[in-house]
Protein backbone atom coordinates (compact mmCIF):
# COMPACT_ATOMS: atom_id res chain seq x y z
CA UNK A 1 0.00 0.00 0.00
CA UNK A 2 2.62 2.28 1.23
CA UNK A 3 4.43 1.43 -2.50
CA UNK A 4 1.12 2.29 -4.48
CA UNK A 5 0.61 5.80 -3.02
CA UNK A 6 4.57 6.72 -3.34
CA UNK A 7 3.88 6.12 -7.15
CA UNK A 8 0.70 8.07 -7.28
CA UNK A 9 2.52 11.04 -5.51
CA UNK A 10 5.64 10.43 -7.65
CA UNK A 11 2.72 10.39 -11.05
CA UNK A 12 1.17 13.89 -9.84
CA UNK A 13 4.60 15.56 -9.26
CA UNK A 14 5.23 14.51 -12.95
CA UNK A 15 2.17 15.63 -14.27
CA UNK A 16 2.15 19.05 -12.75
CA UNK A 17 5.42 19.66 -13.45
CA UNK A 18 4.82 18.93 -17.28
CA UNK A 19 2.02 21.20 -17.12
CA UNK A 20 4.15 24.09 -15.62
CA UNK A 21 6.69 23.02 -18.68
CA UNK A 22 4.28 23.73 -21.45
CA UNK A 23 3.26 26.95 -19.84
CA UNK A 24 4.06 29.82 -22.64
CA UNK A 25 3.54 33.70 -22.40
CA UNK A 26 1.23 34.45 -25.26
CA UNK A 27 2.80 36.04 -28.45
CA UNK A 28 2.54 40.05 -29.16
CA UNK A 29 -0.01 40.94 -31.78
CA UNK A 30 1.21 41.93 -35.18
CA UNK A 31 0.90 45.10 -36.98
CA UNK A 32 -1.34 44.84 -40.24
CA UNK A 33 0.45 46.03 -43.20
CA UNK A 34 -2.13 47.75 -45.31
CA UNK A 35 -1.89 50.22 -48.38
CA UNK A 36 -1.72 53.81 -47.56
CA UNK A 37 -2.58 56.75 -49.88
CA UNK A 38 -0.65 60.04 -49.52
CA UNK A 39 -4.15 62.72 -49.87
CA UNK A 40 -2.99 65.42 -52.74
CA UNK A 41 -4.85 68.23 -54.16
CA UNK A 42 -5.85 68.12 -57.53
CA UNK A 43 -8.25 70.09 -60.33
CA UNK A 44 -11.88 68.07 -60.79
CA UNK A 45 -15.14 68.82 -62.35
CA UNK A 46 -18.12 68.18 -61.03
CA UNK A 47 -21.04 67.85 -62.68
CA UNK A 48 -24.91 68.99 -61.38
CA UNK A 49 -28.30 68.02 -63.11
CA UNK A 50 -31.42 69.82 -63.61
CA UNK A 51 -34.43 68.42 -64.98
CA UNK A 52 -35.31 69.83 -68.28
CA UNK A 53 -38.71 69.84 -70.96
CA UNK A 54 -37.89 70.10 -74.35
CA UNK A 55 -39.46 72.72 -76.77
CA UNK A 56 -39.03 73.29 -80.81
CA UNK A 57 -37.92 77.20 -81.14
CA UNK A 58 -41.40 77.50 -82.54
CA UNK A 59 -44.42 75.59 -81.87
CA UNK A 60 -47.48 76.75 -83.89
CA UNK A 61 -50.85 75.95 -83.60
CA UNK A 62 -52.33 75.90 -87.44
CA UNK A 63 -56.10 76.77 -86.53
CA UNK A 64 -59.09 77.28 -89.37
CA UNK A 65 -59.85 80.91 -90.03
CA UNK A 66 -63.01 80.51 -91.73
CA UNK A 67 -65.59 77.61 -91.38
CA UNK A 68 -66.63 74.21 -93.63
CA UNK A 69 -65.88 70.59 -94.58
CA UNK A 70 -62.08 69.74 -94.65
CA UNK A 71 -61.48 68.99 -98.58
CA UNK A 72 -58.08 67.80 -99.24
CA UNK A 73 -55.18 66.92 -96.48
CA UNK A 74 -52.06 67.33 -98.46
CA UNK A 75 -49.27 65.66 -95.45
CA UNK A 76 -49.31 63.08 -93.26
CA UNK A 77 -49.20 63.03 -89.43
CA UNK A 78 -45.10 63.54 -88.56
CA UNK A 79 -44.16 64.72 -91.86
CA UNK A 80 -41.41 67.34 -92.47
CA UNK A 81 -43.07 70.62 -94.29
CA UNK A 82 -41.18 74.18 -95.76
CA UNK A 83 -42.57 77.31 -95.07
CA UNK A 84 -45.36 78.29 -97.93
CA UNK A 85 -46.10 74.26 -98.40
CA UNK A 86 -50.06 73.34 -98.80
CA UNK A 87 -51.62 71.26 -95.47
CA UNK A 88 -55.30 71.34 -95.83
CA UNK A 89 -57.65 72.79 -97.90
CA UNK A 90 -60.87 73.56 -96.68
CA UNK A 91 -64.12 73.45 -99.50
CA UNK A 92 -64.26 77.17 -100.92
CA UNK A 93 -67.34 76.52 -103.60
CA UNK A 94 -69.10 79.34 -100.89
CA UNK A 95 -66.47 82.01 -100.53
CA UNK A 96 -65.76 81.88 -104.14
CA UNK A 97 -69.49 82.41 -104.88
CA UNK A 98 -69.39 85.28 -101.82
CA UNK A 99 -66.40 87.04 -104.01
CA UNK A 100 -68.31 86.61 -107.21
CA UNK A 101 -70.71 88.46 -106.00
CA UNK A 102 -68.54 91.09 -103.98
CA UNK A 103 -66.82 91.91 -107.23
CA UNK A 104 -70.66 92.22 -109.09
CA UNK A 105 -71.56 94.64 -106.50
CA UNK A 106 -67.51 96.43 -107.15
CA UNK A 107 -69.31 96.52 -110.96
CA UNK A 108 -72.13 98.02 -110.38
CA UNK A 109 -70.64 100.31 -107.56
CA UNK A 110 -68.53 101.88 -110.21
CA UNK A 111 -70.82 102.12 -112.44
CA UNK A 112 -72.86 104.12 -110.45
CA UNK A 113 -69.82 106.26 -109.63
CA UNK A 114 -69.32 106.95 -113.45
CA UNK A 115 -73.15 108.21 -113.88
CA UNK A 116 -72.46 110.24 -110.82
CA UNK A 117 -69.64 111.89 -112.06
CA UNK A 118 -71.51 112.55 -115.43
CA UNK A 119 -74.56 114.48 -113.58
CA UNK A 120 -71.54 116.59 -112.12
CA UNK A 121 -70.23 117.21 -115.25
CA UNK A 122 -73.01 117.77 -117.15
CA UNK A 123 -74.50 120.44 -114.41
CA UNK A 124 -71.69 122.36 -113.80
CA UNK A 125 -71.80 124.42 -116.94
CA UNK A 126 -75.35 124.88 -116.57
CA UNK A 127 -75.16 126.00 -112.90
CA UNK A 128 -72.83 129.14 -114.06
CA UNK A 129 -75.01 130.17 -116.86
CA UNK A 130 -77.88 130.01 -114.35
CA UNK A 131 -79.82 127.47 -116.25
CA UNK A 132 -80.34 125.14 -113.60
CA UNK A 133 -80.39 126.00 -110.22
CA UNK A 134 -77.39 125.64 -107.67
CA UNK A 135 -79.23 123.32 -105.66
CA UNK A 136 -79.47 120.63 -107.95
CA UNK A 137 -75.72 120.50 -108.68
CA UNK A 138 -75.08 120.43 -104.89
CA UNK A 139 -77.74 117.30 -105.13
CA UNK A 140 -75.62 116.04 -107.66
CA UNK A 141 -71.67 116.29 -106.18
CA UNK A 142 -73.75 114.47 -102.59
CA UNK A 143 -74.45 111.90 -104.66
CA UNK A 144 -71.30 111.65 -106.38
CA UNK A 145 -69.42 111.14 -102.55
CA UNK A 146 -71.82 108.77 -101.88
CA UNK A 147 -71.09 106.73 -104.97
CA UNK A 148 -67.38 107.10 -104.60
CA UNK A 149 -67.80 105.97 -100.47
CA UNK A 150 -70.12 102.52 -102.06
CA UNK A 151 -67.57 102.13 -104.03
CA UNK A 152 -64.79 101.64 -101.11
CA UNK A 153 -67.10 99.87 -99.65
CA UNK A 154 -67.47 97.11 -102.55
CA UNK A 155 -63.80 97.62 -102.90
CA UNK A 156 -63.35 96.22 -99.27
CA UNK A 157 -66.04 93.34 -99.72
CA UNK A 158 -64.15 92.14 -102.65
CA UNK A 159 -60.61 92.43 -100.38
CA UNK A 160 -62.78 91.03 -97.54
CA UNK A 161 -63.76 87.90 -99.80
CA UNK A 162 -60.33 87.23 -101.37
CA UNK A 163 -59.06 87.03 -97.72
CA UNK A 164 -61.65 84.44 -96.92
CA UNK A 165 -61.25 82.44 -99.78
CA UNK A 166 -57.01 82.47 -99.35
CA UNK A 167 -58.07 80.89 -96.04
CA UNK A 168 -59.60 77.78 -97.60
CA UNK A 169 -56.15 77.11 -98.46
CA UNK A 170 -53.91 76.79 -94.84
CA UNK A 171 -50.03 76.56 -95.96
CA UNK A 172 -47.19 76.25 -93.06
CA UNK A 173 -45.93 79.12 -91.98
CA UNK A 174 -42.18 77.77 -90.93
CA UNK A 175 -40.53 75.20 -91.25
CA UNK A 176 -41.18 71.88 -89.28
CA UNK A 177 -42.75 68.72 -88.26
CA UNK A 178 -46.22 68.19 -88.33
CA UNK A 179 -48.09 66.39 -84.85
CA UNK A 180 -51.31 64.53 -85.01
CA UNK A 181 -54.03 65.71 -87.00
CA UNK A 182 -57.27 64.92 -85.16
CA UNK A 183 -59.41 66.04 -87.94
CA UNK A 184 -59.78 63.72 -91.19
CA UNK A 185 -61.06 64.68 -94.62
CA UNK A 186 -64.62 65.53 -94.73
CA UNK A 187 -64.59 66.95 -91.11
CA UNK A 188 -66.56 70.20 -90.49
CA UNK A 189 -63.78 72.97 -89.32
CA UNK A 190 -64.53 75.98 -87.73
CA UNK A 191 -63.00 79.33 -86.41
CA UNK A 192 -64.54 78.55 -83.25
CA UNK A 193 -62.63 75.02 -82.76
CA UNK A 194 -61.06 74.74 -79.38
CA UNK A 195 -58.26 71.80 -81.17
CA UNK A 196 -56.44 73.10 -83.10
CA UNK A 197 -55.92 71.00 -87.08
CA UNK A 198 -52.34 70.76 -86.00
CA UNK A 199 -49.21 72.10 -84.52
CA UNK A 200 -46.35 72.09 -86.31
CA UNK A 201 -42.94 72.75 -84.67
CA UNK A 202 -39.53 73.85 -85.94
CA UNK A 203 -37.34 71.77 -84.13
CA UNK A 204 -33.81 72.71 -86.08
CA UNK A 205 -32.77 74.28 -82.74
CA UNK A 206 -34.27 73.05 -79.51
CA UNK A 207 -35.20 74.89 -76.07
CA UNK A 208 -34.77 72.79 -72.85
CA UNK A 209 -36.40 74.61 -69.35
CA UNK A 210 -34.74 74.10 -66.72
CA UNK A 211 -34.98 75.95 -63.09
CA UNK A 212 -33.05 77.20 -60.25
CA UNK A 213 -34.05 77.80 -56.72
CA UNK A 214 -33.07 81.17 -55.36
CA UNK A 215 -29.52 80.09 -53.28
CA UNK A 216 -29.16 78.02 -56.40
CA UNK A 217 -29.11 81.09 -58.66
CA UNK A 218 -27.32 83.12 -56.55
CA UNK A 219 -23.96 80.67 -56.13
CA UNK A 220 -24.85 80.35 -60.24
CA UNK A 221 -24.58 83.77 -60.83
CA UNK A 222 -21.50 84.09 -58.95
CA UNK A 223 -19.38 81.66 -60.44
CA UNK A 224 -18.95 82.74 -63.48
CA UNK A 225 -17.00 85.92 -64.58
CA UNK A 226 -19.24 89.22 -65.73
CA UNK A 227 -20.49 92.04 -64.80
CA UNK A 228 -23.47 91.82 -65.63
CA UNK A 229 -25.80 88.73 -66.04
CA UNK A 230 -25.60 88.87 -69.96
CA UNK A 231 -21.79 89.05 -69.43
CA UNK A 232 -21.78 85.95 -67.29
CA UNK A 233 -24.09 84.24 -69.50
CA UNK A 234 -21.41 84.23 -72.60
CA UNK A 235 -19.10 83.08 -70.12
CA UNK A 236 -20.94 79.82 -69.37
CA UNK A 237 -19.31 77.34 -70.70
CA UNK A 238 -21.16 74.58 -73.09
CA UNK A 239 -23.98 71.80 -71.34
CA UNK A 240 -24.78 68.23 -71.97
CA UNK A 241 -28.11 67.08 -72.34
CA UNK A 242 -28.79 63.38 -70.75
CA UNK A 243 -31.86 61.65 -72.44
CA UNK A 244 -34.69 59.68 -70.96
CA UNK A 245 -32.40 56.74 -71.34
CA UNK A 246 -29.52 58.13 -69.44
CA UNK A 247 -27.64 58.44 -72.84
CA UNK A 248 -26.19 61.57 -73.47
CA UNK A 249 -27.52 64.08 -76.86
CA UNK A 250 -24.47 63.74 -79.37
CA UNK A 251 -24.04 67.95 -79.34
CA UNK A 252 -23.48 70.02 -76.45
CA UNK A 253 -25.72 73.01 -75.72
CA UNK A 254 -25.65 76.54 -74.41
CA UNK A 255 -27.51 78.85 -71.84
CA UNK A 256 -28.40 81.86 -73.60
CA UNK A 257 -31.61 83.17 -71.32
CA UNK A 258 -32.38 83.50 -68.07
CA UNK A 259 -36.22 84.51 -66.80
CA UNK A 260 -36.70 88.17 -65.75
CA UNK A 261 -38.32 86.93 -62.57
CA UNK A 262 -38.50 84.58 -59.66
CA UNK A 263 -41.66 82.49 -59.84
CA UNK A 264 -44.02 83.41 -56.84
CA UNK A 265 -45.48 79.85 -56.47
CA UNK A 266 -42.31 78.12 -56.57
CA UNK A 267 -39.53 80.50 -55.98
CA UNK A 268 -37.59 79.39 -58.49
CA UNK A 269 -36.26 81.38 -61.90
CA UNK A 270 -35.79 79.40 -65.39
CA UNK A 271 -33.21 78.93 -67.33
CA UNK A 272 -32.84 78.03 -70.94
CA UNK A 273 -30.55 75.53 -72.93
CA UNK A 274 -30.33 75.58 -77.07
CA UNK A 275 -29.33 72.88 -78.73
CA UNK A 276 -28.43 72.35 -82.63
CA UNK A 277 -30.83 69.75 -83.96
CA UNK A 278 -30.12 69.47 -87.59
CA UNK A 279 -30.53 65.64 -87.71
CA UNK A 280 -34.16 66.13 -85.67
CA UNK A 281 -33.51 63.53 -83.22
CA UNK A 282 -34.85 65.43 -80.42
CA UNK A 283 -38.58 66.52 -80.59
CA UNK A 284 -40.95 69.01 -78.84
CA UNK A 285 -41.89 66.87 -75.32
CA UNK A 286 -38.78 65.06 -74.92
CA UNK A 287 -37.77 65.25 -71.72
CA UNK A 288 -34.49 64.73 -70.04
CA UNK A 289 -31.61 66.48 -67.76
CA UNK A 290 -29.24 69.42 -68.50
CA UNK A 291 -25.80 68.74 -67.33
CA UNK A 292 -23.90 71.43 -66.00
CA UNK A 293 -20.03 71.04 -65.20
CA UNK A 294 -18.44 72.64 -62.58
CA UNK A 295 -14.68 73.24 -62.31
CA UNK A 296 -13.20 72.99 -59.10
CA UNK A 297 -8.97 73.52 -58.69
CA UNK A 298 -6.81 73.10 -55.61
CA UNK A 299 -9.47 70.55 -54.07
CA UNK A 300 -8.91 67.46 -52.03
CA UNK A 301 -9.34 64.37 -54.16
CA UNK A 302 -9.75 60.84 -52.47
CA UNK A 303 -11.10 57.39 -53.99
CA UNK A 304 -14.64 56.79 -53.39
CA UNK A 305 -12.94 53.15 -52.43
CA UNK A 306 -11.68 54.83 -49.37
CA UNK A 307 -13.83 55.58 -47.95
CA UNK A 308 -16.99 54.23 -45.17
CA UNK A 309 -20.68 55.41 -44.58
CA UNK A 310 -22.18 55.06 -41.67
CA UNK A 311 -25.35 56.93 -40.62
CA UNK A 312 -25.26 59.01 -43.57
CA UNK A 313 -21.54 60.30 -42.16
CA UNK A 314 -18.69 59.40 -44.52
CA UNK A 315 -15.44 58.21 -42.99
CA UNK A 316 -11.97 57.55 -43.90
CA UNK A 317 -8.91 55.85 -41.79
CA UNK A 318 -6.18 58.43 -41.29
CA UNK A 319 -2.44 56.71 -40.60
CA UNK A 320 -0.63 59.30 -38.24
CA UNK A 321 3.23 59.73 -37.72
CA UNK A 322 3.34 56.78 -35.60
CA UNK A 323 1.29 55.10 -38.23
CA UNK A 324 -1.84 54.64 -36.12
CA UNK A 325 -5.12 53.72 -37.32
CA UNK A 326 -8.02 56.73 -36.17
CA UNK A 327 -11.18 56.89 -37.76
CA UNK A 328 -12.02 60.41 -38.90
CA UNK A 329 -15.17 61.67 -40.47
CA UNK A 330 -14.87 64.14 -44.04
CA UNK A 331 -17.21 66.40 -45.70
CA UNK A 332 -17.86 65.84 -49.44
CA UNK A 333 -17.97 68.95 -51.71
CA UNK A 334 -18.86 66.85 -54.57
CA UNK A 335 -18.18 63.63 -56.71
CA UNK A 336 -15.94 63.39 -60.03
CA UNK A 337 -15.81 60.07 -61.73
CA UNK A 338 -14.81 57.58 -58.87
CA UNK A 339 -13.03 59.99 -56.59
CA UNK A 340 -14.57 62.06 -54.09
CA UNK A 341 -14.08 66.16 -53.81
CA UNK A 342 -13.34 66.50 -50.28
CA UNK A 343 -14.39 70.17 -48.11
CA UNK A 344 -13.37 69.45 -44.70
CA UNK A 345 -11.73 66.55 -42.54
CA UNK A 346 -8.47 65.92 -44.11
CA UNK A 347 -5.04 68.64 -45.55
CA UNK A 348 -3.09 67.73 -48.31
CA UNK A 349 -0.03 65.06 -46.99
CA UNK A 350 -2.36 63.22 -45.02
CA UNK A 351 -2.11 59.79 -45.32
CA UNK A 352 -5.68 57.08 -45.31
CA UNK A 353 -5.67 53.63 -45.72
CA UNK A 354 -6.50 53.00 -49.26
CA UNK A 355 -8.06 49.14 -48.91
CA UNK A 356 -8.16 46.85 -46.19
CA UNK A 357 -9.80 49.03 -43.22
CA UNK A 358 -12.16 46.50 -42.67
CA UNK A 359 -11.26 44.87 -39.96
CA UNK A 360 -8.94 47.84 -38.37
CA UNK A 361 -9.50 48.92 -35.07
CA UNK A 362 -9.28 52.68 -33.60
CA UNK A 363 -5.68 52.93 -32.54
CA UNK A 364 -4.24 50.49 -33.87
CA UNK A 365 -0.93 50.29 -35.44
CA UNK A 366 0.30 49.63 -38.94
CA UNK A 367 2.38 48.86 -41.53
CA UNK A 368 2.14 51.22 -44.16
CA UNK A 369 2.67 50.25 -47.93
CA UNK A 370 2.55 52.14 -51.03
CA UNK A 371 -0.88 51.87 -52.60
CA UNK A 372 -1.03 50.61 -56.02
CA UNK A 373 -3.38 53.85 -57.46
CA UNK A 374 -2.44 57.01 -56.94
CA UNK A 375 -5.05 59.83 -56.70
CA UNK A 376 -4.94 61.66 -60.11
CA UNK A 377 -5.43 65.53 -60.83
CA UNK A 378 -8.33 65.50 -62.73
Amino acid sequence: MKRISLLLVLAAALFLYGCSGNTATAPAAQEIAVPVLAVSKGQATTYQEYPVKVEGRVNVEIRPQVDGYLEKLYVDEGAFVKAGQPIFKIDDHRYREQLNSAVGNLNAADAALLNAQLEVEKLTPLVNEKVVSDYQLKTAKASLKMAEANKKQAEAAVASAQINLGYTLITAPVDGYITRLPKKQGSLVSATDPQPLTTLSDIAVVHAYFSLGESEFLSFRNRYEGNTLNEKIKNLPPVSLVLANNTVYETQGKIDMVDGQFDNTTGAITLRASFANAKGLLRSGNTGRVRLGIDHSDVILIPQATTVEVQDRIFVFTVDKDNKVAKKPITILGKSGTDYLVSEGLQSGDRIVFKGFENLQEGAVVTPQKAETEVASK
